[in-house]
């Protein structure tokens, strides 16, 4: 099985070997960090039980979050107004909140142009919408997406190779998952998408250290826009 905590220490070796590299969630959260201002209305969408917004020393009166799961809402580790709610029909007035925020968040949305639209207009205007999400390009995104033909046998992987539980893993549609995808559905609904990363990460299959060097090697070889990670921003107009 293959930890978070043993891909963390593989990402850091990968650290040494590319000296300015960072793992994709360290710059997601800097792009959330370098929009937020005390006053900031903040929206964690798909907030689940925590994660990001846990870091992020904000007045949790200024922080809503969102989620389609009740249990995830229940369980939550901090104690911040949330809402159970799908992000295609956010309960929200528009412009209500000066940063949204959403982490692997985008790939689930089967008709992400509707989620967009809805994004859109909760946001204020120069409001910003800072996501993650795997790159739809990227061979293993790929793959996974040809096991979601097997559901049963893509479950018992996640929870042999990972360690994650099957009830916690959730439909995957990558409809919004390429840099071409990403750029079309801002233009779509009134929002400029800068800046956009494409970030590599060798440790998703690095289960032996031959199957990491390999993979390092694999990722150096790949043209940026297919890295598996896209961290962007979103303005609205």
């Amino acid at each position: 099985m293959l930890s978070l905590d043993q891909q963390n220490r593989l990402r850091e070796q990968w650290r040494q070997m590319n000296p300015g590299w960072r793992p994709a969630t360290e710059q997601f959260a800097a792009l959330v960090r370098t929009h937020l201002r005390p006053h900031t209305r903040l929206l964690d969408l798909g907030c689940g039980r925590g994660g990001l917004v846990e870091q992020l020393d904000h007045p949790l009166a200024q922080v809503v979050g969102v989620d389609p799961d009740w249990l995830s809402l229940k369980e939550h580790r901090l104690k911040l107004p949330r809402a159970a709610a799908l992000s295609y029909a956010l309960p929200f007035a528009a412009h209500s909140f000066d940063l949204i925020f959403a982490s692997w968040v985008l790939e689930h949305l089967p008709h992400p142009q509707t989620d967009l639209a809805e994004i859109a207009r909760v946001l204020k205007p120069g409001g910003v919408f800072v996501f993650i999400t795997p790159n739809r390009q990227h061979p293993l995104v790929g793959l996974n997406r040809w096991l979601a033909r097997f559901a049963r046998l893509q479950d018992k992987l996640v929870e042999t190779l990972y360690g994650r539980a099957a009830a916690d893993t959730f439909p995957a549609y990558y409809r919004a998952n390429t840099p071409a995808d990403l750029h079309h559905l801002a233009q779509q609904n009134g929002l400029a998408l800068t800046p956009l990363l494409t970030i590599p990460d060798p440790t998703y299959l690095a289960f032996t250290p031959t199957l990491f060097r390999f993979m390092a090697w694999f990722e150096n070889r790949l043209p940026t826009h297919r890295h598996i990670h896209l961290v962007g921003m979103m303005v609205r107009y």
